[in-house]
This record gives structure tokens, C-alpha cells and sequence, in this order.
């Protein structure tokens, strides 16, 4: 996939490709002859990601989109012998669009026992699919990437830090998606094809949703209440559905990588909320598409919780391409104390609070210093948002 260069109009001035950060891991873990599974959702660059990883490949290697039929074909009864004959004289082979194999967890699994010379990198859309056809057939054979929207910290490496830094206001209304990134002045029209066309196809195909303007009230409710604690059973009375069909909506939502959850840090206080959740975004230019809402940032309403998404998206991005193992949370109480975000690593505590505006001023509650001494807390806004998106 091609990529442009910025000036501050938005206007490119030359297409040219954008490294993205898990190239560097994806072509370090060859070494280790596990097969590479990228999960990521539709037109995030995935088939670009592995080509760039193919191309730098110096010994014999083939390409397979299993999207063809012929090439589904090939794989059907799968079999040593047969896959042996097949890629015996190869060193790396890409299975673009994995899910589409009837069969890709036993394919793999073969394929990782039986040829132990073979580098594997699989890509696959619908965690759906691939996920539950690798996840008992691949145990201790395979390494999981998720692949996000660019970040940051891409943007940065590949322009500037002032470029980017100049279109900030931009990224949140418009988000990081590369289809969007990759046509300046057409971010509606694209955005809104996304929605429509490729962020729904694995649930009304795989799901089979009997009801698929459901998922779309549910999607745009939750958009309204971004930044805002979300309640099952108020969100089931809103779009007129039962509390456990809202779960199971929104727990496919997350695994065709559209919202996550937060959930409530609750150990030490007794009116801490214990049950609430959080749902964002992966970003920000989905949420607003949904609600047909692309009005400049300093005219909105919402910027602070589009803020607060954008950081935790960002945030989340950074932890997972830097493999940070942690627990991420937001804290309440029943008196309306509250921290944005809080990350958990062994037990110390990072708690964040967010604020768009310059030099605001935010103070950590006191119950909860008294509850959880083992921590440290910040303030986040303009001044210093780079510090907490861009990599160390």
C-alpha cells in the first residue's frame, strides 16, 4: 500500500511507504521457525506488513493469498507428505488472508511439525475464524502480532516530528487508518466505506447476524458514550435488545478489533465501583464516523473523551508493539472520584489523567493514594502527550 508525505494543508507531495513498527519483530522472530500469525482488522496493512517482511527475505520464498480458489484448493485434506512436496524447496512461506482455508489450524499445526525448515507468516482479518481454528491446534507452536491503525510514533519516523505534531487536530477527528492517512482530503468518503463495507464483513459473514441493524444502534450508542462508564442493561433498554445478546455483540466488536474494554480497578476501597466498564475505540475516525459527526476539534463538544481515546489507543499501541505485560484499568468511586487510566505492572501502579486543554491543573484523589501508596501519578495534555504515545 502506498503512502503519502504531508505538508500542513494536507496536500502530499510524493507517495512513498510507511515502515511500520512490527516489521523489525516479525523479521527477528523468523529466527525462531514458529509460524507468525498477524491479526489486525480489514485495510489496516497487514498483506503491505508482510510483503515488506517477503521482500527483505534473501532465500527462496512464496507468496499465497488464499483469498483464490485454486490456492484453497491446494490446501484441502492437509497432509506431511503432501506439504512436503509442495514447499519443501521454499525457506519462507506468507498465507495471506488465513482464515479463508477451511482448515487453517490443522493446515499450520502440520506445517509447524512436519517442515521444520519452513519460516510460516500468516495473516488473518477475523480473529473470529483464525483465532478459534489455531488457538488448540497451535498451542506453543505460533507467535500472535496484533496489527493497529499507524501510530504516532510511525507518523513520526516517517516524516517529522513537527508534521505530525501540526496535524494532531486532524488525527482526532480523522483517525489513523491508512486508507484515510493515504487520501487527504477524502477522509469521509473513506472512512464511511470502512464502516459500511470491510469493519462489518466478519461479523454479518461469520456471525450470520440476524439482526444487523443491532449492531450498528449498538455501535452508535456506544460511540455516544465514549469516555463514559457503559452499563449492559442501560445500553440493552437503549437499542431495545436483552443484556446478554449486548455482551456477545460487543464481545465480537473486540475481536474484529473495533472497540476494547477498561475495566474498573477495584481492591482496596469499599465504594470503589467494582463492575464498571469502559468501551473505546481504536480509533478515533471510526467512533466519529458513526456518528456522522467530523467537525473541527475546537468546536466539539466531545474533545475531551476523543481526547481520551486518542491517548489510549495510542497508549495501547505502544504497549503492545513494545510487549509491555500489564493490566490496564480506569478507577471510580460512588463519590464520583475518578482517574482516566491506570496501568498495573507487577503491582506498582501508573495512574493518568487527561486533559486537552494547556496547562490544566489535576490532583490525585486522595482515597485512592491512601489505598494504593505503591504508585505514581501524571497529568497528560498538549504539553506533554508525546512523552506518553511515543516509544522508548
Amino acid at each position: 500500500m502506498t503512502f503519502f508525505v504531508y505538508d500542513r494543508n494536507l496536500s502530499y507531495i510524493r507517495p512513498v511507504m510507511i515502515r511500520r513498527i512490527l516489521q523489525k519483530q516479525l523479521e527477528s522472530d523468523l529466527s525462531r521457525r514458529k509460524v507468525q500469525v498477524i491479526f489486525g482488522p480489514r485495510q489496516i496493512g497487514k498483506s503491505t506488513l508482510s510483503e515488506m517482511v517477503f521482500n527483505n527475505f534473501q532465500d527462496k520464498k512464496l507468496w499465497l493469498n488464499a483469498d483464490d480458489a485454486e490456492v484453497r484448493a491446494q490446501f484441502e485434506n492437509p497432509g506431511g507428505m503432501k506439504f512436503e512436496k509442495l514447499f519443501k524447496t521454499y525457506k519462507l512461506l506468507v498465507i495471506d488472508e488465513a482464515q479463508r482455508l477451511s482448515n487453517a489450524g490443522l493446515t499450520l499445526k502440520i506445517i509447524a511439525d512436519q517442515l521444520k525448515h519452513l519460516n510460516v507468516i500468516a495473516t488473518g482479518s477475523s480473529a473470529f475464524e483464525l483465532n478459534d481454528k489455531i488457538k488448540e491446534s497451535m498451542a506453543g507452536r505460533a507467535l500472535e502480532y496484533k496489527l493497529f491503525p499507524l501510530s504516532v510514533q510511525e507518523m513520526v519516523d516517517h516524516t517529522s516530528l513537527f508534521d505530525e505534531t501540526s496535524l494532531l487536530e486532524h488525527r482526532l477527528v480523522y483517525g489513523y487508518y491508512p486508507e484515510v492517512v493515504n487520501h487527504p482530503g477524502d477522509e469521509k468518503r473513506v472512512l464511511r466505506q470502512l464502516c459500511d463495507s470491510m469493519l462489518y464483513k466478519d461479523l454479518y459473514t461469520v456471525e450470520k447476524l440476524k439482526k444487523p441493524y443491532l449492531l450498528e444502534k449498538i455501535l452508535q450508542a456506544l460511540a455516544l458514550q465514549l469516555g463514559s462508564e457503559v452499563s449492559y442493561n442501560e445500553l440493552a433498554n437503549t437499542v431495545g435488545a436483552d443484556k446478554e445478546t449486548i455482551e456477545r455483540y460487543i464481545f465480537m466488536l473486540e475481536q474484529a478489533f473495533i472497540v476494547f474494554r477498561l475495566s474498573a480497578l477495584s481492591r482496596n476501597v469499599r465504594t470503589e465501583l467494582r463492575k464498571s466498564k469502559k468501551i473505546y475505540f481504536y480509533d478515533n475516525g471510526i467512533r466519529n464516523s458513526l456518528i456522522s459527526d467530523f467537525s473541527p476539534i475546537k468546536l466539539r463538544q466531545d474533545r475531551g473523551a476523543l481526547w481520551e481515546n486518542f491517548l489510549i489507543s495510542e497508549r495501547i499501541k505502544k504497549i503492545s508493539y513494545q510487549n509491555l505485560y500489564g493490566n490496564l484499568f480506569f478507577w471510580r468511586t460512588r463519590a464520583q472520584q475518578e482517574i482516566d487510566y491506570i496501568e498495573d505492572y507487577d503491582g506498582f501502579l501508573n495512574a493518568y489523567e487527561f486533559k486537552y486543554n494547556r496547562n490544566s491543573k489535576a490532583s490525585l484523589p486522595l482515597t485512592f493514594s491512601q489505598a494504593y501508596p505503591n504508585h505514581r501519578f501524571s497529568l497528560v495534555d498538549l504539553t506533554n502527550y508525546l512523552d506518553f504515545v511515543l516509544m522508548e
